[in-house]
C-alpha cells in the first residue's frame, strides 16, 4: 500500500538529574562536592532512507518517545546520554510542525535528517559547588510527513487516457491496468534507459477538472509532479467516453495553473496517445491547427512512436 501523508508524534528524553554528592575521608571531615552531571535526554531524528518508498509504516506506529537520560552519581560520574530515536522515511518527504505550520526540513537526499525533537540537557551536579540541578523537560511536537516522489518525469492527462500503459511499455513499472477510469490510485515509478542515458519517470493518477481543489484528491497527487523536470502530457486524441481531446488538454493546463504557477511552468511534452484508432487521426489534425506546439503522436498499446518519445525526453532531460 503506497501511504504518502501521516502525522506523528515525537516526544524526546528529558535530561537527568545532576547530583548531589559530597566526598569524604580522613582528610575531608566536611565533605568534597563530588556529584555529576545528569545525561542528555535522546534526541527525535527524522532521516530519508532510499531504501523506502511509502510511509506505510508510520501509519500504524505513529507515537516515539525517547528514553530520559540517566542520572548523575558521586564520585563525579556523568549520567549517561540516552541514545536518539532515528525514524526512517523514503527520500523526498518533507517534515512540518503541526503546531507552527512552519517546515523544518525537505528531505531531498538520501541520509540528509534532521532533528525533530531535541533531547533535554542533563542537569549539573554539585561539583561545580552549587546545588545539583534537575534535567531539562523533553520538546514534544506533532509533525506532518508528506512524500513527494522524486522522479525526473512525470506523466499527467485524464483517467483512462493510457498514462499506466505507456508507463509499462517505456520502464521496469508494472502499474495496474484496466479498461476503467482511476486504475492507478497512487504514483507509480519506473525507470527508463535509453542508450547511455537512465532516467526516472511517474504515472500520476488521473486528474480532472476541479483537481487543484481537491476534487478527486487531485491535490493530493498533484505534489508529485512538483520535483519534476518535466511534464508528460498524456491526451487521449481518440476522444474515448465522449471527451474532447483539445477541452482535455486545457482542462489539465488550467488545473496545473490554479495548483501551482512553478508547476504549470514545467516545460511539457504534449503527447497524443491511441493513434492506432481510426477517430484519433481526424482530432489530431483539429487539434494540431489550435495548439501549435510539437506533439508526439504514439499508441502506448502497440508501442509505435515510442522510440521518438524517449527520444524527445532524453533531450530535453
Amino acid at each position: 500500500m503506497f501511504i504518502d501523508s501521516v502525522k506523528i508524534i515525537v516526544k524526546a528524553g528529558s535530561g537527568g538529574r545532576g547530583c548531589n554528592s559530597l566526598y569524604r575521608d580522613k582528610y575531608q571531615r566536611s565533605g568534597v562536592p563530588d556529584g555529576g552531571d545528569g545525561g542528555r535526554g535522546a534526541d527525535i531524528i527524522v532521516r530519508a532512507d532510499r531504501n523506502l518508498h511509502t510511509l506505510l509504516d508510520l501509519r500504524y506506529n505513529r507515537h516515539f518517545y525517547g528514553k530520559h537520560g540517566a542520572h548523575g552519581s558521586g564520585k563525579n560520574q556523568k549520567g549517561k546520554d540516552a541514545p536518539a530515536i532515528i525514524i526512517r522515511v523514503p527520500v523526498g518527504t518533507v517534515v512540518k510542525d503541526v503546531a507552527s505550520g512552519c517546515i523544518l526540513r525537505d528531505l531531498d537526499t538520501d541520509a540528509e535528517e534532521v532533528i525533530v525533537a531535541a533531547g533535554g540537557m542533563g542537569g549539573l551536579g554539585n561539583k561545580y559547588k552549587r546545588e545539583a540541578t534537575s534535567g531539562e523537560e523533553k520538546e514534544e511536537k506533532e509533525l506532518l510527513l508528506d512524500l513527494k516522489v522524486i522522479a525526473q518525469v512525470g506523466v499527467v492527462g485524464f483517467p483512462n487516457a493510457g498514462k499506466s500503459t505507456l508507463i509499462t511499455h517505456i520502464s521496469n513499472a508494472h502499474p495496474k491496468i484496466a479498461a476503467y477510469p482511476f486504475t492507478t490510485k497512487f504514483p507509480v515509478l519506473g525507470v527508463v534507459r535509453h542508450e547511455d542515458m537512465v532516467f526516472t519517470v511517474a504515472d500520476i493518477p488521473g486528474l480532472i477538472e476541479g483537481s487543484s481543489s481537491g476534487r478527486g484528491l487531485g491535490d493530493q497527487f498533484l505534489r508529485h509532479v512538483e520535483r519534476t523536470k518535466i511534464l508528460v502530457h498524456l491526451i487521449d486524441m481518440s476522444g474515448s467516453e465522449g471527451r474532447s481531446p483539445l477541452e482535455d488538454y486545457r482542462v489539465i493546463n488550467k488545473e496545473l495553473k490554479a495548483y501551482n504557477l512553478d508547476v504549470a511552468g514545467k516545460l511539457q511534452l504534449i503527447v497524443a496517445n491511441k493513434m492506432d484508432l481510426e477517430s484519433s487521426k481526424l482530432n489530431l489534425r483539429n487539434f494540431k491547427k489550435v495548439v501549435r506546439k510539437k506533439v508526439y503522436p504514439i499508441s502506448a498499446l502497440t508501442g509505435d512512436g515510442l522510440e521518438e518519445l524517449i527520444e524527445g525526453i532524453s533531450k530535453k532531460l
